[in-house]
């Protein structure tokens, strides 16, 4: 029960998602388009709650519990930067909305933009491993929240390599091409008025 409610919730978000940007800008109708969207948060509320009946109903903790306060945390802390990632690319495919500006790759903003990145990531699961602690003292029996242990233990190694990566990225910049213009030259600023000029409005 609780696998399939994942499965469906994850489908459930992107559809909502399609529908959101479709109705936003495709339909013209801005408001419902937000409102589509605001609906996402619904999807993890009923995951949890679900997830909670059932341990209350005398299941036994498995994987899929801790599945579940993983998906929890990830759409939680990764949801809303995936909505406007998907939006920006949405709005410059069928809106006119300027191109979406790529990550940086070198020196100092890409070691930023690591560490905006892992912070994401690390948030993430530490709301799992939140859940996943209330989920244990809910149980009250160590041994039955044996798999749950087991989850927050994963969650760990996912906050490790996050900050090895932003770590290496800070210790050991990767250099620009010699003769490639800065980040934030003037180049970019012209590329970054213009495509100012054509952003269509947003309700965000």
């Amino acid at each position: 029960m609780i696998a399939v409610l994942i499965v469906v919730c994850e489908v459930g978000f992107w559809v909502l998602l399609a529908g959101g940007l479709a109705l936003r800008y495709l339909a013209k109708m801005p408001r419902t388009g937000v409102a589509v969207l605001l609906l996402e948060p619904l999807l993890e509320l009923v995951l949890l709650v679900v997830t909670a009946v059932d341990l209350k109903n005398g299941a036994e903790p498995d994987w899929k519990h801790g599945l579940a306060a993983a998906y929890i945390g990830f759409s939680v802390a990764l949801g809303h930067r995936t909505i406007k990632w998907v939006d920006v690319r949405f709005a410059h495919r069928f809106a006119g909305g300027p191109p979406p500006v790529p990550a940086p790759k070198y020196g100092r903003e890409r070691a930023v933009f690591e560490w905006q990145s892992a912070g994401r990531w690390i948030l993430a699961a530490l709301i799992a491993m939140g859940l996943l602690q209330l989920a244990a003292w809910y149980v009250g029996d160590p041994a039955q929240a044996t798999s749950l242990r087991d989850w927050q233990t994963k969650m760990l190694f996912v906050i490790g390599i996050n900050l090895v990566i932003a770590v290496s990225y800070t210790l050991w910049p990767k250099k620009a091409p010699e003769g490639q213009p800065p980040p934030g030259g003037a180049d970019e600023r012209e590329r970054d008025k213009a495509g100012t000029a054509r952003r269509p409005p947003s309700s965000w």
